[in-house]
């Protein structure tokens, strides 16, 4: 049996409701998070294709591990959250190599017409100093 995720009323409640969704595993689940959003990859470049999005946070998903996060910041002004998150994916994969995955995000959410706030640019790496390719 599938769990239901209400998705957050409140911007400080986006950084757990991202954690309870990761960690179940679903990619549908996280997708909720992510309406009309902005994902950022580590190089740099934006995604806003929805199913490019899903892809990319499948990705880490398909770890099998969970995600450990904690909000730093989240500043909210009106209907717009200035979150800043330290996050890590840490412990033993599946090909049974260690893992560790770890950054501060800069992240925005938005309030919704419904009250739910949601990502509108999800910036895993971003304080970190991007290097041109």
């Amino acid at each position: 049996m599938s769990q239901t995720f209400t998705l957050p009323t409140e911007a400080d409640g986006v950084i757990p409701a991202l954690v309870e969704r990761f960690n179940s595993g679903e990619v549908s689940e996280m997708m909720s998070l992510y309406e009309g959003a902005v994902l950022v990859e580590d190089d740099g470049h934006t995604i806003t294709d929805s199913g490019e999005v899903a892809a990319a946070l499948e990705r880490d998903i398909k770890l099998g591990l969970p995600l450990a996060a904690k909000a730093r910041h989240v500043n909210v002004n009106g209907d717009i959250a200035q979150i800043v998150v330290d996050w890590a994916i840490d412990g033993t994969g599946p090909d049974g190599r260690h893992v560790h995955v770890a950054g501060t995000a800069a992240d925005v959410a938005r309030r919704g017409s419904d009250g739910r706030w949601r990502y509108a640019i999800d910036n895993r790496l971003g304080t970190a100093v991007r290097r041109p390719m």
